[in-house]
């Protein structure tokens, strides 16, 4: 018999600083049986960093040829593709052919390592590249429950999320930057 996904239910207060951007996100979120809290954990500050008309969590782990989080426009235009983690360098070129742009966020112990080894072929490729630490991404992992409120507040390179559970705050390093849309 196959796992089922856990589904949460997120409310977030979002205040981005950056760009003048507020709203009251009501998200249901399902974590696959093989996707880590962490991971989770990093698509929704993908989401939140990213937020605008049309983003929408896909399938993720279920849809192996999809992104964790997607922008499409109303005619289908992929705007905006949203991959968490380290990616292989094929399914960066590929994504970065198929939407206008491309975020990656990686969060694990193990980005260091993918960002040496792979910082000069993706430095040719149209991808903006941000890295979390992973003991940040850990502390928020431990905040998490099926129904959550959080705010978020984002200033700089800086989230600050406050919830029933507790309070932290963490940065992300701009590894790579290309025009943010």
């Amino acid at each position: 018999m196959a796992l089922k996904p856990t589904i949460y239910k997120l409310k977030i207060a979002l205040s981005d600083l950056n760009r003048d951007y507020y709203d009251a996100l009501s998200l249901t979120l399902a974590q696959h049986p093989s996707e880590s809290l962490e991971r989770m954990v990093t698509r929704i500050l993908a989401y939140c960093i990213d937020a605008q008309d049309y983003i929408t969590f896909t399938k993720g782990l279920s849809a192996i040829e999809e992104p964790a989080v997607w922008v499409k426009s109303l005619d289908d235009q992929l705007l905006l593709w949203i991959d968490v983690g380290e990616p292989a360098l094929d399914r960066v070129k590929k994504s970065s052919r198929l939407a206008q742009a491309l975020h990656i966020y990686t969060f694990n112990s193990k980005s260091d390592v993918w960002w040496t080894q792979n910082s000069h072929k993706l430095s040719k490729l149209n991808a903006s590249i941000f890295q979390f630490n992973w003991q940040d991404i850990q502390a928020v992992a431990k905040l998490i429950q099926r129904t959550m409120d959080w705010s978020i507040t984002i200033t700089g390179n800086a989230l600050y999320i406050a919830t029933d559970q507790g309070e932290h705050e963490l940065n992300w390093t701009v590894l790579q930057s290309v025009n943010k849309s």
